[in-house]
């Protein structure tokens, strides 16, 4: 159930939040000049692009979301 084509829903709706959430980062890494911020949010705005399987694309996803926390640069 968890190995979904780009077609299916779940893997597009999973697309479309981590991209939204890589917007926030993004905007927030930009304004206050954090590159672990930045880097991430455009990690998470364009990987689901390049990974076709569901859960793989939400293992990427939590890893990119908590970079930030962890690397600070």
């Amino acid at each position: 159930m968890l190995t979904g084509s780009m077609g299916s829903t779940t893997t597009i709706m999973m697309g479309v939040l981590f991209g939204s959430i890589g917007v926030g980062y993004l905007l927030y890494g930009k304004k206050q000049r954090r590159g672990a911020a930045l880097l991430s949010g455009a990690l998470l705005c364009s990987f689901t692009y390049f990974v076709p399987n569901l859960l793989l694309i939400i293992i990427i996803g939590v890893i990119l979301m908590a970079l930030p926390f962890v690397v600070k640069f």
